[in-house]
């Protein structure tokens, strides 16, 4: 049952070693670069990881390229500011062992703001990131929040990765204005139109998601910080989706 773990990445010098270490127990290590400018593949390469340049098109498509780019019966994604654990090790090498599964969900611990965030809509947080290559591909259709379409059972692990997400409110708001432009673009693709009402009540509606159903009151200042910053983004998905139909006209 050969195993490789995969790493996307584009300019994460800062991140790269650490995760190739904690992957240490995998069979092989590929890291999937799209053209770094800065020191990722040298590092990659000095730390004992295969390094694959493929130029980035989206999410989606550098995926489905590195599962082609490779033979191995199970593949592992973990994104460059995730680790992995002996632990979680220990749990895969056990169930990939079980012929009847072909994905796994995998939990994940977010540091956000170097807090550990355990409840607003970030833990468990499951990602479909352990798959059986020949029986998983992602759908095109998705440029971001990559969708896994899996021939075959899915189960969930439980040791989780642990993601440093946004170090920062400046990493944060980078990262949400790309997230935010694409679910636009979805939407409009989809053929959807803005209502009046969903200025309002759709970021009305994701707030009280995360605060209270999410349980994101339980993390305090962090948390109410954290659901005030997403019901923002709600509001600009459906005024950035507003001015693509404009344009449209």
């Amino acid at each position: 049952m050969s195993l490789v773990a995969i790493i996307l990445t584009y300019n994460e010098s800062h991140h790269i070693a650490d995760c190739i270490a904690s992957l240490g127990w995998a069979d092989s290590i590929l890291v999937f670069d799209s053209f770094s400018t800065d020191d990722t593949v040298k590092i990659a390469t000095a730390s004992g990881a295969a390094v694959i340049q493929h130029p980035f098109e989206n999410y989606t498509t550098q995926r489905n390229a590195a599962l082609a780019a490779v033979q191995d019966e199970w593949v592992f994604f973990v994104d460059a500011d995730e680790r992995s654990s002996q632990e979680q090790a220990a749990e895969i090498r056990l169930k990939i062992e079980d012929s009847s599964v072909d994905g796994y969900w995998v939990p994940r611990h977010n540091y956000i703001f170097g807090k550990l965030t355990r409840h607003t809509g970030w833990y468990p947080d499951y990602q479909m990131r352990l798959l059986r290559r020949l029986k998983a591909h992602y759908d095109t259709s998705r440029e971001v929040h990559e969708l896994v379409i899996l021939e075959g059972q899915a189960a969930y692990l439980t040791a989780p990765l642990t993601h440093f997400n946004y170090r920062d409110l400046k990493q944060f708001v980078g990262k949400q204005e790309r997230y935010t432009d694409h679910a636009a673009r979805d939407l409009h693709a989809q053929g959807i139109r803005v209502k009046p009402q969903n200025y309002v009540l759709q970021p009305v509606r994701h707030f009280i998601w995360r605060f209270i159903t999410l349980h994101g009151y339980q993390d305090g200042f962090h948390g109410l910080r954290l659901s005030l910053l997403m019901a923002w983004y709600e509001f600009q998905k459906y005024v950035r989706l507003g001015s693509l139909w404009k344009k449209g006209k």
